[in-house]
């Protein structure tokens, strides 16, 4: 899943000064921050070193060759970002924690300067997240600690490449990049959903296009087969989240609603277990070895609702990813019901 912790940071010395009861978060998004800033090295600076591993050469001359690509042919920003790179000794730039409440869908919402209210919050150490997520399931939510191996300052700041980013193949690294650049030419305060979509129909398509330009015919069935099997995943979550939302939404007792939940997620996770059995699909088998809850399935929607919408406008616009992002950004001025009717438009028409 790729987050945006944003211009929140440019605020937040202000904000600590100001006795904020989230003093604390701030303040270790400010560390986490500076710290990025403080250690990027320039990518072309380290290809120069001729004792740079092979492996580790190849991912930083193919993270350059998606971020000019991105930048020449997809219409993306053409700046700094991505051009340099930080050394981590973890294995996630930040934690995302998720909390939603035990018998809803609706995510617990954090509100921020600039951005809006976002479903998440991150940190910058496990440990940090981990003890946040406690506090949230004391309080009697259902919370998910979620690791990130990047995150877009909008622009703010020249975000880097970072070790749990090279740790990605070459094709989850370089839709990676499209995606976080995505999110620097447009991002809606507080929609999340909107932002995502768009973002991830444009990292699909850019990749494609990416991998059609390199003749990696190869690469282009790779990522189609991992992209059909993640659709047929996200389907059977999609469709608990559906039947949970009807249990939730009836006029049973608590303890009804609590007993039809438990039944659900034992069903939901027989059928990740059948599912693991697919070809290619072993990976998937990890989801059934959590005690999975509300919070794994209430921003799956928010991530894939809408990105067909956004396919089907970038076909609309023969592949011009120009006037498509222009389209784009007219869409997000018309306000949250227009976003909204755009993004469920494919749920009622057919689309590529």
């Amino acid at each position: 899943m790729y987050q945006s912790l944003t211009r929140i940071l440019l605020v937040s010395l202000l904000l600590l000064a100001s006795g904020c009861a989230t003093l604390g978060w701030y303040g270790q998004a400010v560390r986490g921050q500076l710290e990025l800033l403080a250690n990027r090295t320039d990518v072309e600076r380290l290809l120069a070193d001729p004792m740079l591993p092979e492996d580790r050469r190849a991912k930083l001359e193919l993270a350059l060759d998606v971020r000019d690509f991105a930048s020449r042919s997809l219409a993306l920003p053409d700046n700094d970002s991505y051009r340099s790179y930080v050394e981590l000794d973890r294995d996630a730039v930040l934690w995302n924690v998720i909390a939603v409440p035990a018998l809803s869908l609706a995510p617990k919402a954090w509100c921020y300067p600039f951005v809006g209210c976002l479903a998440y919050r991150g940190w910058f150490r496990r440990e940090a997240a981990e003890r946040a997520a406690k506090r949230l399931a004391d309080d009697g939510y259902d919370v998910r600690v979620s690791p990130v191996a990047a995150y877009s300052t909008l622009g703010t700041f020249d975000d880097p490449l970072t070790t749990p980013m090279l740790a990605w193949d070459r094709e989850r690294l370089a839709g990676l990049i499209i995606h976080e650049l995505a999110h620097q030419r447009l991002f809606v305060a507080g929609d999340t959903a909107f932002s995502e979509a768009y973002a991830t129909a444009v990292e699909r398509a850019g990749l494609d296009r990416w991998l059609a330009a390199r003749g990696d015919t190869a690469g282009r069935q790779r990522v189609a087969e991992r992209r059909q099997r993640a659709e047929a995943f996200t389907a059977l979550l999609l469709t608990a989240r559906d039947d949970l939302a009807t249990v939730y939404a009836s006029r049973r007792s608590n303890e009804a609603k609590r007993l039809a939940k438990a039944a659900r997620f034992e069903q939901l996770r027989a059928e990740i277990l059948a599912f693991a059995e697919r070809p290619g699909a072993r990976a998937y088998a990890g989801w059934a070895r959590i005690e999975l809850n509300n919070a794994d399935l209430a921003l799956r929607a928010t991530y894939e609702q809408g990105t067909r919408a956004f396919g089907a406008l970038l076909a609309e616009y023969d592949g011009d990813f120009a006037r498509f992002h222009a389209a784009a950004e007219a869409l997000a001025d018309r306000g949250p019901e227009a976003r909204d009717a755009f993004l469920n438009s494919c749920r009622t028409t057919a689309c590529p």
